[in-house]
């Protein structure tokens, strides 16, 4: 059977999606720490909302959702039917069918198909309130060891975009076009992981010597250190959410020169 060609994927956003109870602690901390304001309520139940950089154009959200923490991701495409049928043909599941498409990926990863209406410039990396800078700059797909393969196998195959570097590594990345917010990487999950679907978190470029700067930052506004590596720092934010700081550069998305790419 032929593989149905990629999608056009024009602009990526990811959703914080946080229950009731922490919606409003967990806001306060993304709105910090990428240095944005939110914009008025929208929805049917004032749900949505969106973190509205300085400069450049939107691709974080919230959306007040029961359940735990989780962190989805929108596609902004022309044709939304036409791209989740492309997803469908590739192994996807959709959930839910309105103006905009709810799928599962074949390892149980909730993304959404929405309509681009949107500008296309990505914002710059923001400065804390020590002096570290960083960006929200990649969404990492968690994947049990058995279905990362089928996922980066889905995910490249659904937008084009193809791996960079070995398929059968820890932590793999996308190629994401030029002034794309959000990079995808795949992070095949390690044996004594208790996670049976792919799921999500963010990660955030803070370059290299600004990363403990900018983990005390982010300390200071109240997340929690949970794991300390060599390249990167892993958090939970003051809604229960679990993210990485990174040495990656804010600027290019690159670890520096001569580090080890599957610590990226």
């Amino acid at each position: 059977m032929r593989t149905p060609d990629p999608i056009q994927v024009r602009w990526t956003s990811a959703f914080l999606d946080l229950p009731a109870e922490v919606h409003d602690v967990g806001t306060a901390f993304w709105r910090s720490v990428t240095g944005t304001s939110v914009s008025g309520p929208r929805g049917d139940r004032g749900q949505f909302a969106t973190l509205l950089p300085g400069d450049g154009d939107a691709y974080l959200r919230v959306q007040r959702l029961a359940g735990a923490p989780r962190v989805h991701l929108d596609l902004h495409v022309d044709d939304v039917g036409a791209a989740a049928r492309r997803a469908e043909a590739l192994g996807a599941r959709v959930l839910l069918s309105a103006s905009h498409v709810v799928l599962g990926s074949p390892g149980g990863f909730v993304f959404c198909f929405v309509l681009d209406r949107q500008g296309h410039r990505r914002p710059g990396p923001v400065v804390g309130a020590r002096g570290g800078r960083s960006l929200v700059d990649q969404l990492a797909l968690d994947a049990p060891a058995h279905l990362a393969e089928p996922e980066l196998t889905f995910w490249s195959a659904l937008t084009g975009w193809s791996p960079d570097g070995d398929r059968a590594g820890v932590l793999v990345p996308l190629v994401r076009p030029a002034g794309m917010p959000l990079r995808l990487m795949v992070q095949r999950l390690g044996a004594d992981d208790g996670r049976t679907q792919v799921s999500g978190h963010l990660d955030l470029a803070a370059g290299g010597p600004d990363r403990r700067v900018v983990v005390a930052e982010h300390v200071d506004l109240g997340a929690r250190v949970l794991h300390e590596a060599a390249r990167w720092t892993v958090l939970r934010d003051p809604a229960g959410s679990v993210y990485c700081l990174t040495d990656r550069d804010p600027a290019t998305g690159r670890l520096p020169v001569g580090a080890t790419r599957r610590l990226g």
